[in-house]
């Protein structure tokens, strides 16, 4: 059981760069993405996301 998630920071670039993790780590895949909810002036954006990379869990 991992114990502790690396947490990786982008300004505006999260999904991007978790999208281009998974595609190039073997039995990576995307686990969750929350965005800003309606209202929000980031509306839409990413606030967090989730995922694996070749077992290991990130979040960014």
């Amino acid at each position: 059981m991992q114990k502790i998630t690396t947490c990786l920071w982008f300004d505006d670039q999260a999904e991007e760069a978790m999208n281009f993790y998974v595609s190039i780590f073997k039995n990576s895949k995307v686990l969750s993405v929350m965005r800003w909810p309606e209202g929000h002036g980031d509306e839409g954006k990413v606030l967090v996301t989730t995922f694996e990379l070749d077992g290991v869990q990130f979040q960014a």
